[in-house]
């Protein structure tokens, strides 16, 4: 079996306040994209983990897929070891949630699977354990998300009119980094609201709280920022704590002047 978790961007993100867990509390908006991983599963002798495209950091142990086989396993002894292959596309340290989304189709597969009986709600509660915007891919269609951004309210967004672009500077931002610039504060209007007015004024009020920070600690990607609304996008944000930034476009823009140093993806 093989499916292809797709990524999201962030329409907005609000730093709302700090929970006694150490989390922080937020809002934003989750919208799909369709840049894509390929993930394929199929029954072997023993579980095992293999990988191909970009590489992929950290121990295999740690991986969200291999964490997702273990939880599920817990509750359903009788699954089988399987061999999972992970063909990475979307960019990784980019704020467009690929692990999240390959945890999550993973749980998917796997009820389909292995016919697990699992519903909607029971696959969106495993993957809220592995990671707070996990659980979104599960039903991968537009939210207002709140909390942990791991509690949803859905909205009627379609953007398929316009052309998103998505551009990946050659720059890592750590999430510690992200977060170490914050001060947590109430938005005087929700994203809830303001993202029923028009694209066009979205520039105006809807904003990323972490971009105050990292565009002060890296100006290559506030140069790309700049360089999307000079080439004509009605909106543009660094999606989550970054280091990607996409831009909303009536026609599909030239980019080319951004392609030697970054990485451009056309209408995703």
């Amino acid at each position: 079996m093989i499916l292809f978790p797709n990524a999201k961007i962030n329409i907005g993100l609000n730093i709302t306040e700090r929970r006694p867990d150490g989390y922080h509390n937020l809002e934003t908006i989750f919208y799909p994209i369709n840049i894509k991983d390929a993930l394929e599963v199929v029954p072997g002798e023993e579980l095992q983990f293999t990988s191909s495209g970009l590489d992929i950091p950290g121990r295999v142990e740690d991986n969200l897929c291999i964490k997702g086989y273990h939880m599920l396993q817990k509750d359903h002894p009788h699954l089988p070891p399987v061999n999972i292959h992970l063909h990475k596309n979307i960019p990784i340290g980019a704020g467009l949630g690929g692990g999240s989304a390959d945890a999550a189709f993973f749980i998917k597969l796997m009820n389909q699977q292995f016919k697990l009986g699992l519903s909607v709600d029971d696959m969106t509660g495993y993957a809220r354990r592995l990671g707070a915007d996990c659980a979104f891919f599960i039903e991968n269609k537009p939210v207002f998300a709140f909390e942990k951004g791991d509690e949803f309210e859905t909205i009627r967004l379609d953007l398929s009119k316009y052309k998103i672009v998505l551009v990946m500077p050659d720059v890592h931002v750590s999430t510690a980094e992200a977060f170490g610039g914050i001060k947590p504060a109430m938005p005087k209007d929700s994203l809830m609201e303001l993202i029923a007015e028009p694209i066009t004024e979205w520039r105006k009020f809807i904003k990323n709280d972490f971009e105050n920070t990292i565009f002060k600690n890296h100006v290559e990607i506030r140069g790309v920022k700049a360089s999307l609304y000079e080439a004509g996008a009605i909106y543009a944000s660094m999606s989550g704590s970054g280091a990607s930034v996409f831009g909303i476009f009536e026609q599909t823009p030239d980019l080319s002047f951004l392609e030697s140093e970054n990485e451009v993806f056309y209408e995703v």
